[in-house]
């Protein structure tokens, strides 16, 4: 009986083990810890696009509406002029104002939980193609990074990620009319949420949808190819000339960015998974069919892009830039077909013989894939661990700033500050400032540090372009300036400094 008892519980160990389910639980685990990354340690906003997005999404909900809404940085409505991404701000602040979970929070973990969401859709598309966990795992490696941006920042291309796999599923496995409404939601959301990844999607679905016109599904390509119109069609009724201005920017070379290299975002991806990748490309290819192909041929549509773009630079380089996430998102969906064959490899009899012990003769591919899987942490972890991340604020800014927004009457609405902190600052208070770094200082960011610098003493500079709050943690010696907490100054007004709740 006691025998019997082991033998039960040694299968069911051995199932434990053998389940897709486990190791996708592992590997869940795993995109939450390499998502989480970038905001280990740091409590606030990590990436200067994560706080433009908080500040626009607070400007839309406090406006209620597109109509008149201006920048919550200048007042002026040139920050929404070029803007695509509507739906990212609208989601992100509706869903804010109803959980009235602090932004900081929101924007620290639920990158995190995407990545976890869009993982998790990379194992349900493939899972059919028996290689689920292993894609999943290797989707998991998508790095984040300054320059392109990724997974651990919430930003509308982590979004979009979840959409990949989800659209690839619908035009894969589901047919008739609630699949086609299911690709019209999908695009119409990243129309409005993220175009750039329904640009990618469009390159990724364009070997599928040709395959499908030569193997007797004509009526679903056709279909498919109406249905992904339409939202294109129908942004040229709202954004024509921004859409306009893009395709035309098609035929003329663009200036590649400086903080972007190819060979180096492959090694920050992991050589061993890009190999890895390459045998995925080989194995669908050779396994067939349309699913497979379009699967290979999509990256490698995907894969040309960024390589005209990197070589003639003929494309857009925010879809190029964007683009870089995305393909390295199918170079892991790809990746797990190249896993699964690894694991595959079966050694022939006259070969196993002579191979001692049996065990390894027996399960060569396992090994292998075992080694791969063990190699590729070994080296893409530490990476992830050692990306260098910078930090916009640190405590005394953000308690400082906060106390501006819950303090200072909203007379003072225009403030002056180090303009690599100004972003920040509008999006925790909602006051407009004098000038923010971009990519890099320009004439009124110099200005504003020779403001500084010299000790605040320019009240004419400050009263010719209406600004009400000083705020720095350099000498401030300026007489007409009222120091009302540490490191904030206001401009001598008739008005009231601070509300009835705060205190000098």
């Amino acid at each position: 009986m006691e025998l019997q008892d082991k033998n039960r519980l040694g299968k069911i160990l051995r199932s434990l083990v053998q389940s897709d389910y486990l190791k996708l639980v592992l590997v869940l685990a795993l995109a939450l810890y390499l998502a989480f990354i970038p905001h280990q340690g740091y409590q606030y906003p990590v990436h200067v696009d994560e706080w433009v997005h908080m500040a626009l999404s607070t400007e839309l909900l406090d406006n209620g509406g597109t109509d008149g809404l201006t920048s919550p940085f200048t007042g002026k409505n040139t920050e929404w002029n070029q803007r695509v991404e509507l739906g990212f701000h609208l989601f992100w602040g509706i869903f804010q104002e109803i959980t009235s979970i602090p932004w900081v929070s929101i924007i620290r973990y639920f990158p995190a939980i995407i990545f976890m969401i869009t993982v998790l859709s990379v194992y349900a598309l493939c899972r059919k193609a028996g290689f689920g966990w292993e894609a999943a795992l290797f989707a998991c490696l998508v790095p984040t990074a300054i320059g392109i941006l990724g997974p651990g920042f919430l930003v509308p291309v982590a979004i979009g990620m979840v959409f990949i796999p989800l659209t690839l599923f619908t035009l894969f496995y589901l047919r008739g009319w609630q699949s086609y409404v299911l690709l019209l939601l999908f695009f119409s959301l990243m129309m409005l949420t993220h175009a750039a990844t329904a640009v990618s999607m469009i390159i990724i679905f364009s070997a599928y949808i040709l395959l499908s016109f030569f193997k007797n599904e004509r009526k679903h390509a056709l279909a498919v190819v109406i249905t992904l119109m339409l939202p294109f069609a129908s942004s040229l009724l709202f954004m024509r000339r921004i859409v306009l201005n893009k395709i035309g920017s098609l035929f003329v070379t663009q200036p590649l960015p400086q903080h972007v290299d190819l060979p180096l975002d492959f090694a920050t991806y992991g050589y061993l998974p890009t190999i890895i990748f390459a045998i995925g490309i080989f194995s669908l290819i050779r396994s067939g069919g349309s699913r497979n192909h379009g699967l290979a041929f999509g990256s490698l549509a995907l894969l040309t892009m960024v390589i005209t773009f990197v070589k003639f630079h003929y494309g857009v380089e925010l879809v190029y830039l964007r683009g870089f996430v995305h393909l390295q998102l199918m170079m892991g969906v790809v990746a797990g077909s190249g896993l699964l064959w690894l694991r595959n490899i079966r050694l022939p009899d006259s070969l196993g013989a002579r191979v001692k012990p049996a065990f390894i003769s027996r399960n060569i591919g396992g090994i292998l894939g075992l080694i791969v899987i063990v190699l590729t942490l070994i080296m893409v972890v530490p990476s992830r661990q050692n990306t260098i991340y910078y930090h916009m604020i640190d405590k005394h800014d953000y308690d400082a700033f906060a106390w501006i927004a819950e303090n200072v009457e909203e007379y003072y609405d225009k403030a002056i500050l180090d303009p690599w902190k100004a972003t920040a600052f509008t999006a925790i208070t909602g006051r407009k400032i004098y000038s923010k770094i971009v990519m890099s200082p320009g004439e009124d960011d110099m200005r504003a540090y020779e403001f500084l610098g010299k000790g605040c003493l320019n009240t004419a500079f400050l009263r010719n372009n209406n600004i009400t709050i000083v705020y720095t943690r350099q000498q401030c010696e300026n007489p007409d300036l009222i120091n009302v907490r540490r490191y904030v100054y206001l401009l001598e007004a008739t008005s009231p400094i601070i509300t009835s709740s705060g205190s000098h």
